[in-house]
């Protein structure tokens, strides 16, 4: 308890801006201020030609900026919903719809695919690939899926199961499906694709359950595979695929082929027309722990890189390591946005990006030459960038991994999968930050020491982060966890405003002429703010968290469109920053216009008297062994101590019939098309039994200090 209030006291010592309850947005340095709100008026909604959003991140640099100006900061607060599209499912939702010809294209979670008319919200088609569930034990953190691509009449989508869909965009009706990775190995993905010169591309995940990490093109007409760059070197006794690989081996020790490697392209990907170049973040090693994976040290080359490559033929150009012998999970795969900014008074072609590690980074994307890189969050891994080798200073206790060191931020990064954005016009990028406080702990056990395919393998000892035994668990995690959206320039690399500290679970961001950011962000409120000031002007009740926002034009009317449901790493191990989130969720798609007068639905109630539990039958030392178990095998879906984020149940209130057949599910796997495979080969009867003991522990524990969530499986 006393290491809990410590931690939020650190968060709060280092905090970057004050807590507060205002809506006002609190300043790092004067901005050009807009007008009060009281000294605006309101200007008439003029026509505006119809624009599409045809483009993951609207532009081929990704910047997420709109030209449209029929919504703007003197009327925005005149935006009403204009309908409303309930998806089939209640899992994660993280997708960037595309708006085409006037076709809404959304996906949800298992890759399943939505056309909509973007002015009604009328189903045109669906398209299910029937992914298999099972494959949800395979994935990080539950099976979204963040949208399509789009090109020549034609709609691509990735699947949870590793297939690449090119689909009809007029009828939803397979083209083409390819496989991209081994169904046999843990290889999943949830990015969407990007396409360039009639090539598709794509990457995967599974970092944690040891790949190694790739991203291929294929040809849009065909599906046929052109070229595939590893990420990773392989099995020296194999061989390299190419003189990169042999290169990139040489930061490597030991054997590390054996853990996988890691190095996953699990997002961000973007190809840049001017100068016909494909940019590529990598993610995290194969296992985290670098000690274990390279236990002679190594920078462990290209892991937490950005990558510069030929789009038709895969050649390696160059690279830049935001995190040099990567061991905190620290991905360089979250957004990468292409611009021309003035820097020391000359133009230049630049890449940038707010990685996890918590320094935002500007990099000629032509050459691969870092500009500037500063933190944009607390880190307490380094203290800065040496200009002169492009290398992180480390601090003294960086790699202390003794379970009491906090490592900010942690493995879930400042800033993680939902898309920032930069508004030529204010010169500013907006990003969606958190706190997030970890603290990791070296192998205890043998198990987490050997490398294993197929189930999580991180290389540290999950105990760590079990959360204390104490009745006021929800209190204490909110005061060390928060989130808030930062506007920052990325000249001056420096805050100019941000939002007051809320939860962290922030959507994307989108910037448009008419001076606005719109984010999904605090309390499940869509928030449209003062693009200048960070001034909230407008916000609306979304009952759920939310995805990343686009805008189109119709028929004269400007539209803001946002998918919503419970998403990425909350949505399974969330538990103790979204442990208010209350089942069944809500997946949506959202459209809003200026007058609109629809209503969506209250959430459904949550109303269930949960009997008293069981009592334990065990002996304390066989349900301390239960925590140890579940905090190695099952906290990374169902939650550190059991604090789910939603659509896994919360264990501790499974009913007496689940008590009945708990072998049968942990060992047996007779719940594999609900995703929760056996895991006999890892957990023993004896180490089961142990678990559900702790399950019992548990909620007999709190029964009756707070209310319990009423959690079931979900598709």
């Amino acid at each position: 308890m006393a290491q809990a209030f410590k931690l939020a006291a650190l968060a709060l010592l280092l905090a970057l801006a004050a807590c507060s309850d205002s809506n006002e947005a609190t300043t790092a340095e004067p901005a050009a201020m807009a007008p009060p709100a009281a000294e605006r008026k309101a200007t008439a909604a003029l026509p505006v030609a119809d624009t599409e959003w045809a483009m993951h991140g609207h532009d081929a640099g990704e910047q997420r900026y709109s030209s449209l100006q029929q919504i703007n900061r003197d009327n925005v607060d005149k935006l009403g919903l204009a309908w409303y599209f309930d998806l089939y499912t209640r899992r994660g939702v993280e997708s960037t719809p595309l708006m085409v010809d006037g076709t809404l294209y959304v996906t949800g979670t298992w890759s399943m695919v939505y056309a909509l008319d973007a002015k009604t919200g009328e189903l045109k088609w669906f398209y299910d690939p029937q992914v298999d569930r099972s494959f949800l034990a395979k994935g990080c953190c539950g099976a979204p899926n963040r949208g399509v691509a789009y090109a020549n009449g034609k709609v691509v989508v990735a699947t949870f199961d590793g297939r690449l869909v090119a689909l009809n965009a007029a009828d939803g009706s397979e083209i083409w499906d390819v496989q991209t990775t081994d169904r046999e190995q843990s290889y999943t993905i949830t990015g969407a694709p990007r396409i360039g010169k009639n090539l598709v591309f794509i990457g995967n995940g599974g970092a944690e359950l040891g790949v190694r990490g790739y991203v291929s093109a294929y040809d849009l007409d065909s599906g046929k595979m052109v070229w595939r760059f590893y990420t990773v070197p392989g099995n020296p006794d194999d061989g390299f695929e190419s003189d990169v690989m042999a290169m990139a081996a040489k930061t490597w020790t030991g054997k590390w082929w054996e853990w996988g490697g890691g190095g996953t392209v699990w997002d961000s990907i973007v190809y840049d027309p001017e100068l016909d170049l494909l940019y590529i973040g990598v993610g995290n090693g194969s296992p985290w722990n670098h000690s274990l994976r390279s236990p002679q040290g190594g920078d462990n080359l290209f892991l937490a890189s950005i990558v510069a490559l030929r789009p038709d033929t895969g050649e390696y150009v160059w690279h830049y390591q935001t995190t040099p012998g990567e061991t905190w999970d620290y991905t360089a795969t979250q957004h990468i946005m292409l611009a021309d900014l003035e820097i020391e008074g000359r133009q230049r072609k630049v890449l940038m990006q707010a990685p996890k590690n918590g320094f935002f980074y500007v990099i000629d994307r032509a050459s691969g030459e870092l500009l500037s890189a500063r933190p944009y969050a607390i880190t307490t891994w380094a203290t800065e960038v040496d200009m002169a080798t492009g290398r992180p200073v480390e601090t003294v206790d960086a790699r202390l991994f003794d379970g009491k060191n906090v490592s900010l931020p942690s493995n879930a990064g400042a800033h993680n999968w939902p898309p920032m954005s930069y508004n030529p016009e204010t010169g500013l990028v907006y990003i969606p930050t958190m706190v997030f406080p970890v603290r990791f702990l070296q192998p205890t056990e043998d198990k987490d020491r050997k490398p294993g395919q197929g189930k999580w393998n991180v290389g540290f000892d999950r105990m760590a982060n079990s959360p204390p035994k104490v009745p006021n668990i929800g209190e204490i995690m909110d005061a060390e966890f928060s989130g808030q959206l930062l506007a920052w320039d990325p000249v001056k690399q420096a805050a100019r405003w941000r939002t007051p500290e809320g939860r962290p679970n922030g959507g994307g961001t989108l910037s448009t002429a008419g001076k606005l950011v719109f984010q999904a962000g605090e309390d499940d409120m869509f928030n449209a703010y003062d693009a200048a000031s960070g001034e909230r002007l407008w916000s609306t009740d979304l009952h759920i968290s939310g995805a990343a926002p686009i805008t189109y034009a119709l028929d004269g009317e400007q539209y803001v469109a946002i998918a919503v449901g419970i998403s990425g790493g909350f949505a399974s191990e969330g538990g103790p920053v979204a442990h208010d989130w209350h089942l069944p969720s809500i997946s949506r798609v959202l459209v809003y216009k200026l007058g609109g007068t629809a209503e969506i639905p209250p959430p459904p109630e949550v109303d269930r008297e949960i009997p008293k539990p069981a009592p334990v039958t065990a002996s304390v030392e066989v349900v301390q062994r239960g925590e140890v178990v579940y905090q190695r095998h099952c906290a990374y879906c169902h939650g550190d101590g059991f604090r789910t984020g939603g659509p896994t149940p919360d264990l501790r209130w499974s009913s007496a019939q689940v008590h009945g057949i708990w072998q049968d599910i942990v060992r047996g796997g007779i719940l594999k098309s609900l995703g929760m495979v056996s895991f006999a080969e890892f957990v023993t009867e004896q180490d089961a039994e142990a678990i559900r003991q702790y399950a019992l522990s548990e909620a007999n524990r709190i029964y009756g200090l707070q209310q319990p969530q009423d959690t079931v499986f979900q598709d």
